[in-house]
Order: structure tokens, then sequence, then C-alpha cells
């Protein structure tokens, strides 16, 4: 059985189910990174405002020579930017080089306060992040389904949102966020939450699925005996893995190699691989990789309890 190249959002539009993401790429890496990509297939750019690359990014997109019409572009919302979606949605625009997005999301349920210590990650005199607990989440959601009305981005949707946030703003919501872009691997399955997002027609998207840089995930000793069964690389096993479960993955790299093998070596796996690879957390294997520290829980919890961060 051959895997879905596309999923479709609740919008109707399709989403390629392999996207490029640019988190961590380098200045002078992540343009090559972006044209090599959309040149060997890639239809899918993941990129947000918080990792600094996005001027290169759109210069990738020019140097590859693809139609912007046959790129799926998302950009994030950042922290700072909450009380105007506008505003931050036009650096973006800018920054890429672009008149629209394809979908646009806000990248955490956390409001930054700006002040003279820096731009985009503010700390108060103490060290801690000047975040405003009494902000209002649903006054930032009003504000993208505004500029998702008048056509700015085709599509809005939330990124590391756990259930008590989603449903604190399902109360009030009049669009309902196409995607959640979560990090999401097996020994992070977030199933519940998936379920939860599921039911309302939200898409997941899995970043970090190899674990993050390094890829310390391939590691494990099931993924590396399943990959010896498959016959591809461990990273084409946890790829694939979101595939196989209709979630949409987005797989980071500027090696040119790997970002081939990222969307060209992937395999069905069988219902039992599935399984197995669903139900590692579950054995104590729970970890979760990017946790920072905005001073408060944001809530994300799974079936088979607590995650530890490394």
């Amino acid at each position: 059985m051959s895997l879905p190249t596309h999923f479709t959002l609740n919008t109707g539009a399709k989403i390629p189910a392999v996207g490029l993401g640019t988190w961590q790429s380098k200045p002078g890496e992540v343009r090559k990174a972006v044209a090599y990509a959309l040149k060997d297939g890639y239809r899918h750019i993941d990129a947000a405002l918080i990792y600094g690359n996005e001027v290169e990014v759109g210069q990738g997109i020019v140097d590859s020579g693809v139609p912007r019409k046959d790129i799926f572009l998302t950009s994030k919302l950042w922290n700072t930017d909450h009380p105007n979606v506008a505003e931050g949605l036009e650096k973006s625009l800018k920054s890429l080089g672009v008149d629209y997005l394809d979908l646009y999301l806000i990248h955490w349920p956390v409001r930054l306060v700006p002040n003279e210590s820096h731009p985009l990650l503010p700390v108060n005199p103490d060290g801690t992040r000047a975040v405003d607990r009494a902000w209002n989440m649903s006054e930032t959601w009003r504000q993208m389904e505004e500029v998702y009305k008048i056509g700015k981005v085709k599509a809005i949707g939330v990124a590391n949102w756990s259930i008590p946030y989603l449903e604190d703003l399902e109360k009030s919501w009049t669009v309902v966020p196409a995607v959640n872009q979560v990090e999401l691997h097996p020994l992070l399955p977030q199933h519940e939450l998936r379920a939860w997002c599921h039911q309302r027609g939200i898409l997941l998207e899995a970043y970090s699925p190899l674990g993050s840089t390094g890829a310390p995930i391939a590691a494990d000793e099931a993924i590396q005996a399943m990959a010896a069964k498959y016959n591809v690389s461990p990273a084409a096993i946890l790829i694939s893995y979101h595939i196989n479960r209709g979630d949409v993955v987005l797989p980071k790299s500027v090696s040119e190699g790997r970002i081939t093998s990222n969307h060209k070596e992937l395999v069905s796996l069988e219902q039992a691989d599935l399984d197995v690879l669903n139900g590692l957390a579950a054995q104590g294997k729970a970890k979760r990789i990017n946790t920072p520290l905005w001073g408060f829980d944001l809530g994300f919890a799974d079936w088979y309890g607590p995650v530890k961060s490394v």
C-alpha cells in the first residue's frame, strides 16, 4: 500500500504530507536547503519568525524556480505579537517575500511583553521571561480569524497547544484551527491530544520527528530493529510513522542527502509495527525534547503520565 502524499485540511485545501522544517537551520545553510528541497520535489516549507531565517527561506524559494502557487508555505505568529496579529504577519510576509501564506500558526499559547531586554525573548529584571499571564488567547485567535477572512492566509492554526488551552479556545472560536503543530514522535505520541484534535477536524503536524538535532530517538533498539526489517534507515521509520498515522511530518535538515531521503525513503508500516511504535512511550521511554521555560505548565500530559525533558 502506498503512503498518501497529501492530507486534506478542514478548509478543503491539500497539504503535502512531508514538509521541510527550518528550525535551527543556520544562516548561509537554510537558503541552499530550501532551494534544493524544492528542486528535489518538496512542496511544503515550514518557517517561523522566531527562527530568524525567513529572509533566507524566501531567497531559497526564489532560487528554486518553483512557482509560489505550487508551494505550501507556513509561518508562525511569535509571542510578542499577540496584541497585533496583522503586524506580526506582515513581518513574515515581508521577510519571505510573499503576499500570502498557506498556513499561519500561533506559535505558543504564551504572550511575551516586549521590553528593552530583547526584541523577541524579553525578560523581567529577575531574569524570568516577561510573560503576560492575564492575556486572553481568544483575542489572539479573533485576530487570526480576521487575517484568514481577508485572504492574507489560506488557513490558520496553532502550535504547541495542549488540550486545556484548546478547550478554552473552543468556547469562542468561529473558525476551527486547521492544524496543531506539536513535538511528536514514538517517545511522545500524544495519543490523547491527537484524538481530541481529530474529533474536531484539526490535523496534527509533527516537529522534531527524529528527536531534534542528532536524531537521538533513532538509537532506540526497537526503531533500529524495525529499520533492519524494512531495510531502511531509522530516520525513515520515524518519518514514515507519522504519515502512516495520518499526520503531517516536518523533518529538518540542511544536508542534501538527508533532505532527499527524508521524503523519498518512506515505507508503509504493518499495523503490528505501528502498534509497537505507538506503545514505546508506555514502556517508560516517554521523553519530551522541547520544553521552553515560560515559567508555567503548558498543560501537556498523556495517558502514560509525565514525560522527561532532555
